[in-house]
């Protein structure tokens, strides 16, 4: 069985801040992996954790290519459906299947 992801422990406050402070001082920093390491240790987070942020919220404003975090909740909403659909006509060919040969093993009327 797959299991949830939890909820994320920052706020998207938190993430918005964080994302901020990181395109205000990243001049300060030799490269973007310099400034991830240095303010996401000053935040408390992972250098991974700021990073994919930064790189989602470039996504959203256009600021870099990819999909927008719009787009990937209509993505990961669409395979849900998908995948519910799929479900749904297994069922329906093997009701059918059962229903079928049922009626193949009934007795022939004249």
């Amino acid at each position: 069985m797959v299991e949830k992801k939890k909820a994320s422990p920052y706020s998207p406050e938190f993430r918005e801040r964080a994302v901020r402070m990181l395109e205000e001082h990243q001049s300060d920093y030799a490269s973007v992996s310099a400034a991830c390491r240095e303010i996401a240790a000053k935040l408390g987070c992972s250098a991974d954790s700021l990073r994919a942020w930064v790189s989602q919220h470039r996504n959203d404003h256009g600021a870099r290519a990819g999909p927008t975090s719009a787009e990937k909740a209509r993505i990961k909403e669409l395979e849900r459906e998908v995948r519910e659909l799929r479900q749904a006509n297994e069922i329906l060919k093997k009701a059918s299947a059962y229903f079928a040969q049922a009626e193949l093993d009934r007795p022939f009327r004249r």
